[in-house]
């Protein structure tokens, strides 16, 4: 009881820091207040002296920023957000109305997710409960492209070819059930990609598990064998899920621009850039509160899907060491994208030709050109240079911090939920104001976000290890806390983790795109991935193939990595039903010794016997 009073008092302090920290935007990044407001009522007034300081006085701006948080922080003990600096209008009423319609398509896009996250984990499920998977593993290059397509340009291709050209749905717009469809696909097949491959990571362990073993034994049904199997492996990725879900609410910023949708991610965007900070603060407010409800649930489902063998320490290994699978897909994948930088390096991607604008690949530009006659092959693969390097190294240091935050759940799991309560733009803005504006500030503001889902796979992970069988016998025989950490614990966590890592890879290159599509990255005439994607998007129904190059690059950049992860797994070294360890360096070479511990049916073989 203690410990959870402490950790609301520490939510609870990191959102009111987050919110003083917005509150203090404009003066943090020595702006004006009064002439951004100035340019969001009326672009064409000249902000002469006398306008700013009617302006000011209007806002109470001469009274200070703590003097304004105070007063808005005020008017929220009787459900007052305050009025809206650009508007006038109330901000309560507004925020809500725009929460309901990012609530509304997030459900649709987790609904889709969750239907193609099963798609993934058929194959798996129906080798698992025919005792067939014999150390193989589905494939992922499917998954892979569809998690590495951008939201931006699959919205963008969704609103011009299903929307405008056959005209099957609306593309624009926010007026019915049939306006969720096209932005809930945008956002829904890269979620449901990214669930699908860490689902399909931990399906395999779980039908290795004693439980499963003696469930098939006894002539259990397969079906009953996959859904338990299912349910195993459903806490260790509920927390990422909680994620995705305030990721799909807040941070759906450019499908909602493409598609014209009064969301909360668009209100939250337009009041950053505006300065409109009553807006803003309520936005980033109810992005918090819906993480931490997202949060509470995830865990709470977790815990009634594991039962008492979490508390017990009854739980078996989820993660146990096996081969790696061997497969040439990496290399083909690596030698194909290895292929398209060296044969578009020796070409100049800041060369112009006004006379070959928008051609069509041709033996001259294999990938066509762009509006203004530059080859799309050559910006492609200088651009890679940047934008593979800096995403690498980005997952690196995110893989790192992630695990090590991971290991300290009570501290940092509401630090997670409150980072992923912020759309990728407002951190942008954030880190724009306290570092300023450079080709640093978009690598530094995906850094500053994407550990998070890291941290919460290895806080999950590392919760059930902690119940695991193993883990309670090698600690009957002495072990210390290192020791477990080193040697059990650590070795069951980051491998997995670190496939997550590999998977997010394309994610990492994808987030920077979107800043620079939202002009918060590269600025021209740079040829980095997410800026041609921008640069060229309008021109998607004219010349297709200035568009579909980087995408494709992005799409084999994700099968890359997620063949890669498929093959990053442990050595062959598989513990016994009680575990191992080997205490003192002397006795490194000796068999390590056996706990035999009492057969007691555990929870889930409780639950399978009752089926």
């Amino acid at each position: 009881m203690r410990g959870q009073a402490v950790t609301l008092l520490w939510r609870a302090g990191i959102a009111a820091a987050l919110v003083c920290a917005i509150g203090m935007l404009p003066w943090l990044s020595h702006t004006d207040p009064a002439l951004t407001v100035l340019k969001a009522r009326s672009a064409d007034r000249d902000p002469t002296p006398e306008v700013l300081a009617d302006i000011r006085s209007q806002l109470g701006l001469d009274d200070g920023p703590l003097h304004l948080l105070g007063q808005w922080l005020g008017g929220l003990w009787h459900g007052d957000a305050g009025r809206s600096w650009i508007s006038g209008s109330e901000v309560t009423p507004a925020v809500l109305q725009a929460l309901g319609v990012s609530l509304l398509l997030m459900a649709v896009a987790l609904a889709v997710a969750v239907v193609l996250a099963a798609l993934i984990c058929a194959r798996t499920l129906w080798l698992g409960a025919h005792r067939r998977l014999d150390g193989r593993r589905a494939g992922g290059s499917g998954s892979a492209v569809l998690a590495a397509l951008p939201e931006f340009l699959t919205a963008s291709v969704l609103a011009t070819v299903v929307g405008v050209q056959l005209g099957w749905l609306p593309a624009l717009g926010w007026y019915g059930p049939r306006w969720t469809v096209l932005p809930a696909l945008a956002l829904g097949l890269p979620a449901g990609a990214v669930l699908g491959r860490l689902l399909d990571d931990l399906l395999p362990g779980a039908f290795t598990e004693p439980w499963a073993l003696a469930a098939t034994a006894r002539g259990l049904p397969g079906r009953t064998v996959a859904r338990q199997a299912l349910r195993r492996c459903l806490p260790g990725l509920l927390p990422n899920t909680g994620l995705f879900v305030v990721g799909l609410t807040g941070g759906s910023v450019t499908v909602e621009q493409i598609f014209d949708i009064p969301g909360l991610g668009r209100t939250t965007l337009q009041a950053a850039l505006a300065q409109d900070l009553p807006v803003l603060q309520a936005g980033t407010l109810a992005l918090v509160l819906l993480a931490a409800a997202a949060a509470g649930l995830a865990q709470l489902l977790a815990r009634l899907l594991t039962g008492p063998a979490l508390r017990d320490g009854a739980l078996p290994s989820l993660h146990r060491p096996s081969p790696p699978t061997p497969t040439i897909l990496p290399f083909v994948y690596g030698g194909l994208l290895v292929g398209v930088i060296a044969l578009g390096l020796p070409g100049d991607p800041l060369a112009l030709d006004t006379a070959e604008r928008l051609k069509a690949p041709s033996w001259v530009h294999p990938f066509g050109t762009d509006a203004l006659g530059r080859d799309v092959l050559a910006r492609v693969a200088h651009g890679a240079l940047d934008t593979l390097l800096l995403a690498f190294a980005i997952t690196v240091v995110t893989l790192l911090t992630g695990v090590a935050l991971g290991l300290l759940p009570r501290l940092t799991g509401p630090l997670v939920d409150t980072v992923t309560a912020l759309p990728p733009v407002l951190v942008a803005l954030l880190v724009t104001a306290v570092v300023g504006s450079g080709t640093a500030t978009p690598a530094l503001a995906v850094a500053a976000v994407a550990w998070t889902p890291l941290a919460a796979h290895t806080s999950a992970l590392l919760r059930q290890e902690r119940a695991a069988l193993h883990l309670t016998a090698t600690r009957a025989l002495g072990a210390g806390t290192w020791y477990l950490l080193r040697h059990e614990l650590l070795p069951a966590v980051v491998p997995p983790v670190t496939r997550h890592a590999l998977l997010r890879l394309p994610g990492i290159a994808l987030a920077l795109a979107s800043l620079a599509f939202l002009g918060l990255g590269a600025q021209p005439p740079s040829p980095e991935w997410g800026l041609l994607l921008a640069e060229n998007q309008p021109y998607a129904e004219r010349a297709p193939w200035a568009v579909l190059a980087p995408a494709a690059v992005l799409a084999l950049l994700g099968a890359l990595a997620v063949t890669a992860a498929s093959g990053a797994r442990g050595g062959s070294r598989r513990p016994t039903a009680g575990g191992g360890v080997r205490l003192g360096r002397r006795r490194r070479r000796r068999t390590e010794p056996v706990v035999h511990l009492p057969e007691q049916p555990s929870a889930t073989e409780k639950l399978v016997k009752s089926e």
